[in-house]
């Protein structure tokens, strides 16, 4: 019987540190920032210059520039779906969409330059929230 006991309790130390190390790389790979959506990481992909080449004849249906050191929450979604984005900005950082109908929220649209289908939007006060809906054209 001391024998099973032992076994036993070393299966469930070894289980226990699994299960610390799986928790502890997860959040490590994080970053400590909420996952990603698989569409939003794919979407940002858009502006990387592997995918700049074919994104260059296809202009996005909406694309977002934060010019402040830090831009608050910026939100975009698929209406009735997924959500792409919802998270601050750095300064110089863009965010290009391709899909056919856009939400987007912006906590202080002062401080974003937003293009729609490649046309520039006019910038918002300083301070001001906005919200709109972008359709692709056609």
């Amino acid at each position: 019987m001391g024998l099973a006991r032992l076994a036993l309790v070393v299966l469930a130390a070894g289980a226990v540190v699994t299960l610390l190390v799986i928790g502890g790389r997860a959040l490590l790979d994080s970053g400590g920032a909420p996952a990603q959506p698989e569409r939003e990481r794919a979407s940002a992909l858009a502006t990387t210059d592997a995918v700049t080449e074919q994104a260059s004849a296809q202009v996005p249906t909406v694309r977002i520039e934060c010019l402040a050191e830090t831009c608050p929450i910026v939100t975009v979604r698929v209406p009735g779906g997924d959500v792409l984005q919802y998270r601050e900005m750095s300064r110089g950082e863009e965010v290009s969409y391709f899909e056919p109908e856009l939400d987007v929220v912006l906590s202080d649209a002062g401080t974003v330059r937003v293009t729609e289908n490649g046309k520039p939007r006019k910038q918002g006060e300083t301070g001001a929230r906005e919200a709109f809906t972008v359709r692709a054209p056609g």
